[in-house]
């Protein structure tokens, strides 16, 4: 019996955040800049992809895919904020294969990728990155000791010319990608994987 992917409840026109990681574990941090991305850039939803795997990291240590997003399904960030396995129900290792998936399962939807100033330095590794640009806007979210080698990493660079200033993140949802937003606000120095460091799974890198 074939099992059909579920989508969170969406419909055309809305303007969605999709946040993917690890989460392994979620904590605050990941919950700081959602609320952040919320209110700067006028999302009606924010959609926290939680993946069986990033295939550029090891997978030891990755806790099982039900408890971190029962564990980011704890986390009180709001009604607006829907955790999905959706790269695991279509079998998903890639960003760019899922974000193609949902843009054709989601017509109508003005989706924006959020990421951490962290992920651009290395975003030139990612499979078919800049046709990741190409699918929809880019949020890149500061990081401390992050943004400025971001900016200047290969893909920013790349990437520069498409820049919009933050003062349109209002607007950034309906923009025609490729379009670059960096959004600065209260920052978060958690990190997943300083706190697998010191055992408290409970708490929560934002991958």
């Amino acid at each position: 019996m074939t099992v059909v992917p579920r989508l969170p409840p969406f419909a055309p026109g809305m303007r969605i955040g999709l946040l993917g990681g690890s989460f392994n574990p979620p904590h605050e941090g990941h919950a700081l800049i959602t609320r952040l991305a919320l209110r700067r850039l006028a999302l009606d939803r924010v959609w926290w992809l939680v993946t069986p795997g990033n295939p550029l990291k090891s997978l030891t240590g990755l806790a099982a895919l039900k408890a971190r997003i029962e564990a980011a399904r704890r986390l009180d960030v709001g009604p607006k904020v829907v955790v999905s396995d959706i790269e695991a129900q279509i079998d998903s290792r890639y960003t760019y294969d899922t974000l193609l998936w949902l843009k054709r399962r989601a017509p109508g939807v003005h989706f924006v990728w959020i990421m951490g100033a962290d992920n651009l330095r290395q975003f030139q590794l990612w499979r078919h990155w800049r046709l990741v640009a190409d699918l929809m806007p880019i949020v890149v979210v500061d990081r401390p000791g992050s943004t400025l080698k971001a900016i200047s990493s290969p893909a920013g660079a790349a990437l520069a010319r498409w820049r919009v200033p933050e003062r349109d993140g209002a607007r950034i949802a309906t923009m025609r990608p490729p379009a670059l937003l960096f959004l600065h606000g209260p920052r978060s120095g958690l990190s997943s994987t300083a706190l697998r460091r010191v055992g408290r799974p409970e708490d929560g890198d934002w991958a």
